[in-house]
């Protein structure tokens, strides 16, 4: 099997950023879609509309409607379309940004992706996941390039809600745990392929920066401060993690993410992240890790106010019947559990979450 690396064709990061992004939009097209939802255009979108605007593009503002979903993207594709857009700019979170890439590829036109937080790693890759329109995963897609342009602004950054942070440091900090159990495998990356030593070598690195700066990041935007330790946990979270998921592989953990997707409820006002956050938890159980390691994750995620019990996760009286529907999503067909180094049944994954549940409540009962 051919090994594949893959990146952003142009990462841009630091202070400021938004508002001077003339020149690597430029190079994209002048005539773009800014396709940004209704509070990040009230919060940024409005003063970035004005920069293109008097930077000479011709500036399509198109409102997401919240879900990036086969009729959301169909809708806006239909919108560029007409317009003639020649690159599509998304602004804002996850969802959008996955919108954005399907768009671009939809129309064959070039994409910026300007995240407004660090709270996933959605930014970087070459796919997007897609949801029904009520918020259930739905699949992944895929694409043939990774985006034209990634830039994020980290004071911009800054003044997003702490716990947005918190959600990316998660999303982040299974990445590693993935590549290290697709390795183990010899499994498939994200790439169809087999894993890179260097893809490996950043998802590495983007664990140990995360346990490294994760604290001081997360108090400093708090206090809406674009830190040294923000910039690092950014990149992160952003690059190294985008990056080093999509050519490390996933495995356990964002699978058990998507089958949470299959519970109605309150679970789903939880972030991206703070579902993955479990899913890493509960993949540390199915492996068996030990419990210096379990702790390590289980200590981070308590300082950073992340999920890591059902209770937490807005699911106390859960049964055991909606767990195995949790386990044979997180086991279907097409999604990276097969990608674990053994077999895994949903069985096994309800005796994981339940096991982390067990645990984390007991940690969090004798730490008061």
């Amino acid at each position: 099997m051919v090994k594949i690396f893959a990146s952003p064709s142009t990462y841009v990061q630091g202070p400021g950023a938004l508002y001077d992004s003339a020149d690597y939009i430029k190079k994209l097209g002048t005539k773009v879609i800014l396709l940004t939802d209704k509070i990040v255009f009230n919060i940024v979108g409005k003063d970035l509309l004005a920069y293109l605007q008097d930077n000479k593009f011709d500036v399509k503002k198109v409102s997401f409607a919240g879900e990036a979903s086969d009729e959301e993207i169909t809708r806006v594709t239909g919108i560029g379309k007409e317009f003639g857009a020649e690159t599509i700019i998304g602004l804002g979170g996850g969802k959008t940004l996955d919108s954005a890439k399907a768009i671009a590829d939809n129309l064959g036109i070039a994409v910026a992706i300007l995240p407004t937080l660090a709270s996933t790693d959605a930014p970087c890759s070459r796919l997007s996941v897609i949801y029904t329109p009520d918020g259930a995963f739905e699949k992944y897609r895929f694409y043939t390039k990774n985006p034209d342009l990634v830039l994020v602004d980290t004071t911009v950054v800054a003044g997003a809600p702490a716990p947005l942070l918190a959600s990316g440091i998660a999303d982040a900090l299974a990445t590693n745990v993935e590549a290290q159990a697709v390795a183990k495998g010899a499994g498939q990356t994200m790439l169809a392929a087999d894993q890179t030593l260097v893809g490996n070598a950043i998802a590495e690195k983007c664990e140990e920066t995360l346990f490294k700066y994760g604290i001081e990041a997360y108090t400093s935007v708090q206090g809406h401060i674009a830190s040294k330790a923000l910039d690092k946990i950014v990149e992160a979270n952003t690059l190294m993690s985008g990056v080093g998921f999509e050519s490390g592989g996933l495995s356990a953990a964002h699978a058990i993410h998507d089958g949470l997707t299959a519970l109605h409820g309150e679970i789903h006002t939880m972030t991206h992240g703070q579902k993955v956050a479990f899913g890493t938890l509960t993949q540390l159980f199915l492996e068996g890790a030990e419990k210096e390691r379990v702790d390590k994750f289980l200590n981070f995620y308590l300082k950073l106010d992340l999920p890591t019990t059902f209770a937490d996760l807005k699911i106390p009286d859960v049964t055991d019947e909606e767990l195995l529907a949790v386990g044979k999503q997180s086991c279907a067909d097409g999604d990276t559990m097969s990608e674990m180094p053994f077999k895994v049944e949903p069985e096994d994954v309800v005796e994981a979450m339940k096991a982390a549940n067990a645990y984390a409540t007991y940690v969090k009962e004798n730490q008061k």
